[in-house]
């Protein structure tokens, strides 16, 4: 039996990078896959991807800046699958800028949609795990949100408050057999990443212990692992995936 057999998994962010990388494991590991993001062009082309290889997966308009979207893409999605047992909060934007410059709408943004929406979705997405005593929330959080950033004080800020998330929902939510859990990735190559200059990207991998940048794919186990059983005693719990760039 595969390690996801028949679980319901959503997957916000799912249409790139991270958020694509996950959904396509879990869907390989025999989850139904819910495949939330704005861009139903490329959700398109990740559930094509999954039904093409035997899995299972349908595409959910989601904004996850948005307290409506939220609710309503959750509530369109437990209409299809019946439950969602397993959530991944990855959906996230940067809006790098020192702080000294910072404008109130790139500090809002970016805590609205990294945070709240992470918030609110596993909020929403409550009900059905404690009606079933099971669940697995996983928050895709940052290597930044735990050693900071200059230049990215909203992106960090969002980030150490998704791990405070996890450790209260963990707390909240253990004694009907739900774990909550964090996976912090450290520099990965994604299309986040993929603006940088090649100075700045050897810059960040001569801190990397491991000298080399992380992989999607390498996340996407991590996520993996932690909404199996075999991490059933886990929860509260912030994962590094870094090379070693931070040792906490």
């Amino acid at each position: 039996m595969s390690p996801h057999e028949s679980r319901v998994a959503l997957v916000t962010g799912a249409s790139q990078g991270i958020g694509r990388a996950t959904a396509l494991r879990l869907a390989a590991a025999g989850a139904h896959v819910a495949l939330a993001a704005r861009n139903l062009e490329k959700l398109a082309e990740v559930e094509a991807e999954i039904s093409a290889a035997g899995g299972s997966a349908k595409t959910f308009a989601l904004d996850v800046a948005s307290e409506e979207s939220i609710k309503a893409c959750v509530k369109t999605v437990l209409a299809h699958f019946g439950r969602v047992e397993i959530l991944v909060n990855n959906a996230g934007i940067t809006r790098d800028i020192l702080a000294l410059r910072m404008k109130r709408h790139d500090w809002d943004d970016v805590l609205t949609t990294n945070l709240t929406g992470a918030f609110l979705l596993s909020q929403a997405c409550m009900q059905s795990m404690l009606k079933a005593r099971w669940g697995r929330m996983i928050n895709i959080t940052s290597v930044v949100g735990e050693t900071g950033q200059a230049g990215q004080a909203n992106y960090a800020a969002s980030k150490a408050g998704l791990i405070g998330l996890t450790k209260s929902l963990a707390r909240e939510l253990a004694g009907r057999n739900i774990t909550v859990n964090a996976v912090a990735p450290g520099m990965i190559e994604t299309a986040m990443t993929a603006v940088l200059t090649d100075e700045q990207k050897a810059a960040m991998a001569a801190q990397i212990p491991m000298g080399r940048a992380g992989t999607d794919a390498e996340i996407a186990a991590a996520v993996a692992f932690l909404a199996s059983e075999d991490a059933a005693y886990i929860t509260g719990h912030t994962l590094d995936v870094n090379g070693g760039m931070y040792m906490g």
